[in-house]
């Protein structure tokens, strides 16, 4: 049986992302010469060159790249270990739900009422997060159960899907496209979405992009203020529009825009009864939702 321990993993996923053992070296907190001997080490008792090394550069090797995606499941499932022992090991449990706030088609309330009528329910503790951290949260136990918008990483996860819904593009009141009725992707070429990425797809129909001068924003204040400037776009699900309609901003439906779908996800190898209740009021509420045609 292989004795590798985690401080190996570690310093290897270090080395393997920075691709410097100096950036590595600094990153641990460590100098550079026992992780140099370390990763040496390593690679002896594996039988297997992970990294090539020259005097300008460090490059993964294919066995390089099979293993530093595994260190870091390996990683990422001993973190989980001990957060859930710890959770489990507490004298109030909780279930810990996941989920970015107003991203939940407006279901939340109606899931938890639901929810906490369910034999096996623990008190809810909510972990907020920015967008697709959640699936993160839910591998390396942070999070029992989440509420996520496609699309989402779902490795080592079951979900089930819950609602979908349209979404419509957020942009100023005075920008020349808020007085269509509708658009297409091709119409918003040239501008930017949150992330910094192109909103558009086609022929150039609006001022040129540029590199977003404010960086990446993922706080929705700043979005809408960033919106209301004109210097960005973006693409909301039609119950976060609704619940959040501003004159400085205009929201339009996009013929042509993948719609989203809420899913409640959970860790493949979870048995926790208050977990499974969750699931189950989830796709109640949602199955009464989609049956009176609802969108709030």
């Amino acid at each position: 049986m292989s004795d590798l321990e985690t401080r190996q993993l570690r310093y290897f996923v270090a080395v393997a992302e920075e691709l410097h053992f100096g950036r590595a070296a600094e990153r641990l907190s460590m100098a550079q010469p026992p992780l140099s001997r370390a990763i040496r080490d390593l690679e002896r008792r594996l039988e297997v060159r992970l990294l090539e090394r020259t005097t300008r550069q460090v490059t993964l090797t294919s066995a390089g790249e099979v293993f530093l995606r595994d260190a870091k499941t390996a990683l990422e499932a001993v973190a989980a270990a001990e957060r859930r022992a710890r959770q489990a090991g507490r004298p109030d449990p909780r279930l810990r739900l996941a989920l970015k706030a107003d991203h939940d088609a407006g279901l939340l309330p109606k899931i938890i009422e639901a929810y906490e009528a369910e034999e096996g329910a623990l008190p809810i503790e909510l972990v907020l997060g920015g967008r697709g951290e959640q699936p993160s949260q839910l591998r390396d136990g942070r999070a029992d159960v989440a509420l996520v918008p496609s699309p989402f990483d779902a490795r080592r996860l079951d979900f089930e899907p819950l609602l979908t819904e349209p979404r419509l593009v957020a942009l100023a009141a005075n920008d020349p496209l808020a007085a269509r009725s509708r658009l297409s992707l091709a119409d918003l070429e040239g501008r930017l979405l949150p992330d910094g990425a192109p909103a558009g797809q086609g022929p150039s129909a609006g001022p040129p992009a540029t590199a977003a001068p404010h960086g990446p924003v993922s706080d929705l204040t700043q979005i809408f203020k960033l919106v209301e400037l004109g210097v960005i776009v973006c693409f909301l699900p039609v119950s976060v529009a609704d619940r959040y309609r501003r004159a400085g901003i205009t929201y339009l439906p996009v013929d042509d825009l993948e719609p989203t779908t809420l899913a409640v996800l959970w860790p493949r190898d979870s048995r926790s009864p208050a977990v499974a209740a969750f699931v189950r009021a989830a796709t109640t509420v949602a199955t009464t939702a989609y049956a009176l045609g609802h969108r709030s």
